[in-house]
């Protein structure tokens, strides 16, 4: 059951960088990316850049309350950002980068303003949280280019995200991650070398390379969703093989020219696993190819997905 829709307003710097995470998370029916907070009605992205609008790049979400509350949204928020810096996000400088939460209602100001007091308690950081919470005002949608960029421009989209120095942040400071020791115990010696030492097991010799039950894959780590039988197919490698994976948000790719090659390795955001390469050989429309190591994942039949919190997908299978 779904309930009213509402807004949510977040100016996280480079607005490139904000759609991705709330993008496709459930109850959110669509991210905007925008400017806000300023005086000049229908600012370009030029001008806004040049700082002389007022207004700061932001997103803004339209979402269920009842599926995603506000306070997850605002969790979210804080973990995408560095909220100590007053003067911009990372690479990015100027007054169109700063942080704000644009709340546009006194409920969302009252959690706002207690989810900024938890973070500043919590000790995270030693400098103080300067992101300001300022009431919302007009939003005016970005140019068509800045909608979805990081599914238009994929490719420059990860390789400024790394580059601008915010992925490495948010590795650092927000993901919680097991000891290599802890993992050690609970993983077999084969999920631990590909994980964490980014080995490459056997082809053909692995549990999932000619796998075909309905269900999904998971990070074996983290549990977070990663890939659907949906878009598995055999392209004769010996390793299992996916189209596209389940939300683009929950794999990192990174530039790779271990053993004298160049390739795209991906990586599971959520405990920064190993995961295996995409190459554009595939059949799909884009050409993606997700070669990836059984070892890296867990399966999740379709009779079990609501039983093990993943009911959102069984759509997938209808």
């Amino acid at each position: 059951m779904t309930g009213k829709m509402e807004l949510a307003t977040f100016a996280g710097g480079c607005f490139w960088c904000m759609v991705a995470p709330f993008d496709e998370q459930p109850g959110i029916k669509e991210v905007l990316s925008g400017y806000t907070g300023g005086y000049k009605e229908n600012p370009t992205y030029e001008e806004v850049c040049s700082n002389t609008t007022g207004h700061l790049e932001a997103v803004q979400i339209t979402f269920d309350p009842q599926v995603f509350p506000y306070e997850k949204l605002l969790q979210l928020f804080w973990q995408q950002i560095n909220p100590t810096d007053a003067d911009g996000q990372f690479n990015d400088r100027g007054h169109s980068y700063k942080t704000a939460i644009f709340y546009h209602n006194e409920e969302q100001k009252k959690e706002a303003e207690a989810s900024k007091g938890e973070l500043a308690a919590s000790g995270r950081f030693q400098q103080t949280i300067v992101t300001e919470i300022l009431p919302a005002g007009p939003f005016y949608r970005a140019e068509e280019k800045h909608q979805d960029y990081y599914k238009k421009f994929p490719f420059h989209y990860n390789h400024y995200r790394e580059g601008s120095g915010r992925a490495r942040f948010i590795r650092e400071n927000w993901k919680k991650r097991k000891s290599d020791e802890e993992l050690r115990q609970e993983l077999t010696p084969i999920q631990f070398e590909v994980t964490r030492k980014n080995a490459t097991e056997p082809p053909f010799r692995n549990e999932f390379w000619n796998h075909t039950e309905e269900g999904i894959y998971v990070d074996i780590i983290s549990g977070e969703p990663l890939f659907s039988s949906q878009d598995k197919y055999d392209a004769g490698c010996g390793w299992p093989s996916f189209t596209k994976p389940l939300r683009r948000n929950e794999l990192e790719e990174r530039f790779d020219t271990s053993h004298g090659m160049r390739r795209i390795e991906v990586r599971s955001k959520a405990s920064d696993s190993h995961l295996g390469h995409v190459f554009d050989d595939g059949p799909g429309p884009d050409r993606a190819r997700y070669c990836i190591n059984s070892a890296a994942l867990r399966f999740v039949s379709k009779s079990k997905l609501i039983e093990e919190g993943y009911g959102q997908f069984l759509r997938l299978f209808e």
